[in-house]
């Protein structure tokens, strides 16, 4: 049933606005609001009402509908909550108001469009264009990859899961509930950046990847963002300085394509163990 799944989120994201109509946040938000409102800041107080709760009751209705019709009632919260898991916004589509500026040679409004649009801000052009480019490689990971992972390996709870850390992290006003949400989520990066810097190798300089991982497989302090801004750079062979003007967006045409190569690995890849399973 998870493949299905799979690939009816596809079918969702190209023709329905069902996840735009899903994904509100404003209830979570404003939860997280009264909790540090109220003085009930302990991080893991914080963190089993927003987070453990509501997977636990995902995991509970799973539990309890998978046996029913042989699962097919359960295929509805699968997907309902995998939809709603995924990464908030247009991943490509964000970078449009910024790769026009670029295209233009507005060097001053690319550092305008950068800093409003995707909150990136640089020194200079050619920094801000491997900021850019690292978070787009950044936010198509934490918005498919690492969910899809944990959705095939755990189901569909391990995937909320992900996401809601996610939202303490970048939401929470508190200095001690943000650290420990980020340090949750970075337990959860740790599996999936890594599995997704083994596929970049796969389907891009499989050498120059081998270099880089081998180097940083195990170690636990290097942050996902930066993992898989280095891997994603050296899998497109990009060179060190960008060059200006248009030419200056080919490397985010190749990192593109280099993530859409792997998210066809990993359908490949999830579709075999779904036949030998």
């Amino acid at each position: 049933m998870s493949f299905l799944v799979l690939l009816l989120v596809l079918w969702v994201e190209k023709f329905s606005a069902l996840r735009q109509r899903l994904q509100r946040d404003g209830f979570f938000h404003a939860e997280l609001a009264r909790l540090e409102r109220s003085g009930k800041t302990h991080p893991w107080w914080v963190l089993t009402i927003l987070v453990l709760l509501p997977v636990a009751l995902v995991a509970l209705l799973v539990h309890v509908l998978a046996p029913v019709a042989y699962g097919l009632l359960a295929l509805p919260v699968h997907l309902l909550v995998l939809i709603y898991s995924l990464g908030r916004g247009d991943v490509k589509g964000a970078l449009g108001p910024f790769r026009d500026a670029w295209r233009r040679g507005d060097e001053q409004a690319a550092v305008h469009v950068a800093e409003r649009d995707l909150a990136i801000t640089a020194d200079d052009a050619s920094s801000l264009l491997g900021r850019v480019e690292g978070h787009l490689l950044w936010e198509a990971y934490q918005s498919f990859f690492a969910v899809i992972f944990w959705y095939v390996l755990l189901g569909p709870a391990a995937a909320l899961a992900y996401r809601l850390l996610a939202l303490v992290a970048e939401r929470a006003q508190f200095p001690a509930l943000r650290e420990r949400a980020e340090q949750l989520r970075h337990a959860f990066d740790w599996a999936p950046v890594r599995v997704l810097g083994v596929s970049f190798a796969l389907v891009g300089n499989f050498v120059a990847v081998s270099r880089v991982m081998l180097h940083e497989l195990l170690n636990w302090n290097i942050p996902a963002p930066r993992l898989i801004a280095t891997v994603g750079r050296v899998a497109t062979d990009m060179p060190a300085a960008a060059p200006a003007g248009p030419e200056g967006l080919v490397g985010l045409d190749l990192l593109w394509e280099l993530l859409l190569r792997s998210a066809v690995l990993w359908y490949a890849c999830f579709a075999l163990w779904t036949v030998l399973g």
